[in-house]
């Protein structure tokens, strides 16, 4: 018998916090976050965090676990997952997985099995620093439609993690990125999953990402920002590369 998971994800500012409290209520649920930037100490108002007192008592994972020169990437997320999901069964609860990012969420749901991969950073470092170059995204795109043009044909090219991830991976394997995921997702999931993906009217949607917007400003944002600048923490760190805290550093960098 395969144990029970329930995922709730979707677009930013659907409701994905507020039902996944709801539901943890009424099932005896934990629930542990997909996010890959609610990992990080520091980065709260950004990362629209939930709160000590908005978590009404309803356990929560893989939040303000790691400080911010630590690497946090799908394995070690899948890693951490699985121990949660484990202690979460011995207490006879039922783990809700709440965020975020698919691909973390399909490694823990398939078991995805990361071990052939090199743990040696320095071609991502290389690419990563070719990336923050004037025309370095493009390039780095180029170079993936020459070696794997199926994958390449899957992702935009400003999704910089997700092109340097499939050239890391030819990089040190010699196979290519489409067919390790291609031979994935024939896996069968070791879980007996739930999967919800909540969803809304775009216009709706963008009116209230605008709305959060401005109240993270009025809370304090860019001085929240402006700390972990004043650090001088390299762009090639995770958690340097988070959606919201980017753009103010640019601002801050006077660009």
């Amino acid at each position: 018998m395969k144990q029970p998971i329930i995922v709730l994800t979707g677009p930013t500012a659907v409701g994905k916090t507020e039902l996944s409290l709801k539901l943890a209520e009424k099932i005896h649920g934990e629930i542990i976050s997909a996010d890959s930037m609610q990992v990080y100490r520091s980065m709260d108002i950004g990362t629209a965090k939930i709160t000590k007192e908005e978590m009404n008592g309803i356990p929560h994972h893989l939040i303000d676990i790691l400080d911010l020169d630590k690497p946090f990437d799908v394995s070690v997320f899948q890693k951490l997952a699985m121990k949660a999901v484990n202690e979460i069964y011995e207490r006879k609860h039922i783990p809700i997985v709440v965020g975020g990012t698919a691909f973390y969420i399909q490694a823990l749901l398939y078991g995805i099995d990361f071990t052939e991969e090199d743990k040696d950073s320095s071609f991502r470092d290389e690419m990563t620093a070719v990336a923050e170059t004037e025309e370095g995204q493009k390039k780095l795109y180029e170079r993936l439609l020459e070696v794997d043009p199926a994958y390449a044909e899957t992702v935009h090219y400003h999704n910089v993690k997700r092109v340097i991830r499939a050239l890391e991976y030819f990089e040190h394997t010699k196979k290519l990125f489409s067919e390790y995921n291609r031979q994935q997702k024939e896996k069968e999931p070791i879980f007996d999953f739930y999967y919800f993906v909540l969803n809304d009217d775009r216009e709706y949607l963008y009116k209230r990402i605008d709305l959060r917007v401005d109240r993270m400003m009025e809370q304090g944002l860019l001085q929240e920002v402006r700390k972990i600048y004043d650090r001088k923490l390299p762009g090639t760190y995770t958690s340097m590369q988070g959606v919201g805290y980017r753009e103010l550093f640019e601002y801050l960098d006077g660009n």
